[in-house]
C-alpha cells in the first residue's frame, strides 16, 4: 500500500516538476519521506527541476554541469548533504545515506535514506535546497510518521521544521 501510494506521489510530483520547468515562473521542489517496513529504513525522494540545479552548481563551482554526467553526482551530493538534514527529538544528527540520483529532461530525483531507522514525530527536518540560491524556492515535504502524512513548506523564512 505505501509503495503504491508513493508511486502516485511520485507521478504527481514528476508532472508538477514538469509543469514548473516548463513554465519556470516559480521554483519548487518536493520530498517525500516515508518508512520501508519491509527493508526497516525511511526513504527520502526529492525531485527538483534539473536547470535549477545545474545553474546552482555551475554558480558554485564556476563551471558547466550536465546533471546526467557522473562527474556531477559528487558535487550534487555534497550539496545535498550541506542543505537537507534530519536530527532525532534530542538534536543528534541522523545519517542520511545517499542511494543515488536520477536525471530526466525536465528534473532530478534525488534519493536518499536513514537505514535502520523509522523517523518519528519531533524530528527536525532542514531544508534548504535551492533556498540559499533561488529566493522565490519553496520546498513541499510530505512526511510519514506513524501512518499518516503531513505536509511542510520550506522558505527563506522556515528552512528547520518538526516533523508532526
Amino acid at each position: 500500500m505505501i509503495a503504491r501510494r508513493l508511486r502516485a506521489v511520485v507521478a504527481t510530483m514528476l508532472a508538477a516538476a514538469s509543469m514548473a520547468a516548463s513554465a519556470h515562473n516559480f521554483h519548487m521542489g518536493i520530498a517525500d519521506i516515508s518508512y520501508n517496513q519491509r527493508t526497516g529504513s525511511t526513504e527520502i525522494v526529492h525531485t527538483y527541476t534539473g536547470h535549477d540545479l545545474a545553474a546552482l552548481l555551475t554558480n558554485l563551482y564556476g563551471r558547466q554541469f550536465d546533471l546526467g554526467r557522473p562527474d556531477s553526482e559528487a558535487p550534487l551530493r555534497r550539496y545535498v548533504e550541506k542543505q537537507f538534514t534530519v536530527t532525532d527529538q534530542d538534536g543528534k544528527s541522523l545519517s542520511l545515506q545517499w542511494v543515488g540520483a536520477k536525471v530526466d529532461a525536465d528534473s532530478i530525483m534525488i534519493y536518499q535514506e536513514l537505514k535502520g531507522v523509522k523517523l518519528t514525530k519531533g524530528s527536525r527536518i532542514h531544508n534548504a535546497l535551492l533556498i540559499d540560491f533561488l529566493p522565490s524556492q519553496r520546498n513541499t515535504v510530505n512526511v510519514e510518521t506513524d501512518g499518516t502524512v503531513k505536509t511542510l513548506f520550506f522558505d527563506q523564512d522556515s528552512i528547520d521544521q518538526i516533523a508532526p
